[in-house]
């Protein structure tokens, strides 16, 4: 099965709103597909690291790239 990249935009969007676009993409993925966020907040990368660990989903790679924080997530944990 091939996998599903997600892709989701959230640069501009002042904390929760990266965290909550990324929950509103996992709702509709499947275990298997990527997910690949970029936000602009700072508190992202503490708010997705929170969230990998209570879920159970794979943080594959995490960057930043001239302001823009990156996070491509593997869901892992769909039941």
């Amino acid at each position: 099965m091939a996998e599903n990249r997600i892709r989701v935009d959230a640069r501009g969007i002042a904390c929760p709103g990266p965290i909550t676009e990324l929950v509103k993409a996992y709702r509709n993925a499947k275990n298997g597909d990527i997910i690949e966020v970029m936000a602009t907040d700072p508190g992202f990368k503490p708010d997705v690291e929170a969230w990998i660990k209570r879920t159970g989903n794979q943080l594959l790679e995490f960057r930043e790239e001239g302001g823009t924080y990156v996070a491509v997530i593997k869901v892992t944990a769909k039941k």
